[in-house]
């Protein structure tokens, strides 16, 4: 079996300095994870000047969670036909034999509504209420997990040097507040546990203050983003 190596890119920007600062963390096994969050929005908070890392770190820890999986399938049912109208003399009943109603197919939550259902219980264990699901987010987040899985990655900046907030603006949400991302997990419930473990994913996703979330998955290269708007 081929061990993959892990890697965390914590990155802050400093409104003081105006430059990007990271430091590289271990996480669990077979994972990757970066977080970013900018301190003029209520409940930031800026951190020391420097410059941004490759993201690229010998791992610690152990093995993520397995995955979980969730059951589309309905419930069966079976109906049985009422027996036929008997010849004799006593009374037929007129009362329509009992029919069995089919309950509605449950449809599993898509890979993102799962992501955010967790950060939404995160929170409430913290006292923070709930993120919003924001479409101009989710669509930054989507766009950006595509684009670093199609060019093989893994940043809060862009090969062009578009930062994390530059990308939310252009999609069209003027607040943006935080980015979480990640590559290697396979199910929301890794990819939270990951992000959960780490210090500075975990403090955007308990920043009570923020109150909207996208979130993007791409399936070639397991790549995750959070971005969270005000």
């Amino acid at each position: 079996m081929v061990m993959v190596s892990l890697s965390v890119l914590l990155g802050v920007f400093s409104a003081a300095a105006g430059t990007w600062m990271a430091t590289a963390e271990g996480n669990t096994a077979e994972a990757a994870a970066a977080a970013l969050v900018l301190p003029n929005e209520p409940g930031g908070s800026g951190g020391a000047s420097g410059t941004e890392l490759n993201g690229q770190a010998k791992g610690t820890g152990g093995r993520p969670a397995a995955p979980t999986t969730t059951s589309a399938a309905a419930p069966t049912t079976s109906s049985e036909a009422p027996p036929p109208p008997t010849t004799s003399a006593a009374p037929t009943s007129t009362e329509a034999p009992p029919t069995s109603t089919k309950p509605a197919a449950r449809v599993a939550p898509s890979v993102a509504a799962q992501v955010l259902d967790l950060v939404n219980d995160e929170r409430g264990k913290a006292g923070c209420k709930p993120l919003a699901e924001e479409s101009h987010l989710t669509q930054a987040a989507q766009d950006y997990s595509d684009d670093m899985s199609a060019r093989n990655f893994f940043s809060h900046t862009n090969p062009e040097g578009v930062t994390f907030d530059q990308r939310i603006k252009n999609a069209g949400n003027p607040k943006p507040g935080a980015e979480n991302i990640a590559k290697g997990q396979t199910s929301a419930a890794q990819v939270m546990e990951s992000w959960m473990n780490s210090e500075g994913h975990r403090a955007n996703i308990l920043n009570c203050s923020l109150t909207k979330l996208g979130v993007g998955f791409t399936k070639a290269g397991n790549y995750w983003v959070q971005d969270f708007g005000y």
